[in-house]
């Protein structure tokens, strides 16, 4: 006998999943086929994954591996990829060292990162740029809060090191456009309106116009949502979000997997921040990122702190003075 369903049992869940599926149609069918999916590994692009997959069970996850993933991320996306999963996995052309060196730290958000990185090339043609971030007042006159370098941070013009925006779309968005270009397909991504920021401003899931088409299933989803999703459906993911006992030392799971060397938010967060977690779960990549490639110097800077708040908790002895391996190495290594 067929079960018909009625109002109450048709959750705010059950019609976002709908939504989203729907989306997902209204995109393979536009583009006829030609569509992939953004893969990054963590709780929200999985999910997308499997939105989609319950339909196109053939469309391409994408996954860029920057060099900077969590090991655990690179070994659950190999770990689908070998359950037949349609993965392909591409590297960016360069590294996050080089990254480094060229263009300067990610520090704060990307969009004071955006403001500060325009005073390294002052010029006549970008100093009405500068005095709106110095003062946040237009030619016109008017204010505008948003447009101004918040105070705390305008040291960050003089610092002694430089910082960039620009690390995300070497390291991530790179590799998706070059896979673009040579496919012809064009993406849905797992970004949710809930996650804030820039992100939060969008309003539209499917835009189809303008130079950078892409689905966004999931816009208005939130975090709960997604693990609410994973436990309706028994979706496998990866264990760094899980709290662990590594070595015998309680650590909290991960509320975010994107590059592990990233400070974005990094000043923001409660308790023992990600880079104290890193000296006590992954202390090889903390002794590259901190020692080889002078995010101490940055993180002291902006008032982050990275050593563990009792240095007992160290999973393996720090040398602060270790100058580190070449970063592929120890990644490879820390990799299981």
């Amino acid at each position: 006998m067929d079960v018909i369903a009625t109002d109450k049992d048709i959750t705010d869940l059950d019609v976002k999943i709908f939504l989203a599926q729907q989306r997902i149609i209204e995109w393979h069918e536009h583009w006829e086929g030609q569509v992939y999916i953004s893969f990054s590994g963590g709780k929200d692009s999985t999910v997308l994954a499997e939105l989609v997959w319950s339909i196109y069970p053939e469309v391409p996850a994408v996954f860029s591996n920057t060099g900077l993933e969590y090991p655990e991320i690179v070994q659950f996306v190999k770990r689908k990829k070998k359950q037949g999963y349609p993965i392909v996995i591409m590297r960016p052309k360069k590294t996050f060292r080089e990254v480094i060196l060229e263009d300067g730290f990610p520090l704060i958000s990307k969009k004071v990162s955006e403001m500060v990185s325009r005073f390294y090339d002052p010029k006549p043609s970008n100093a009405a740029t500068r005095h709106l971030y110095l003062t946040g007042f237009r030619r016109d006159g008017v204010f505008v809060k948003g447009s101004k370098l918040p105070e705390r941070w305008k040291k960050l013009i003089d610092a002694p090191f430089k910082v960039t925006a620009s690390c995300c779309d070497s390291l991530k968005k790179e590799p998706f456009r070059r896979y673009r270009r040579e496919t012809g397909r064009v993406p849905y991504n797992g970004m949710m309106s809930s996650e804030g920021g820039r992100r939060g401003a969008m309003k539209t899931c499917n835009s189809f116009d303008g130079k950078d088409p892409q689905s966004r299933p999931m816009l208005p989803w939130t975090e709960d949502d997604v693990w609410s999703y994973i436990r309706k459906f028994n979706v496998e993911y990866c264990e760094v979000y899980n709290d662990r006992y590594v070595n015998g030392i309680f650590v909290e799971g991960e509320k975010r997997t994107g590059c592990m060397f990233c400070a974005y938010g990094a000043h923001l967060e409660k308790g023992e921040n990600r880079f104290q977690r890193m000296a006590i779960t992954h202390p090889k990549l903390w002794n590259y990122c901190i020692n080889k490639l002078g995010m101490d110097e940055a993180l002291d800077f902006i008032g982050v702190k990275y050593m563990p708040n009792n240095d007992s908790q160290l999973s393996l002895p720090i040398d602060i003075n270790h100058k580190g391996d070449p970063i592929n190495k120890v990644c490879k290594e820390e990799q299981p």
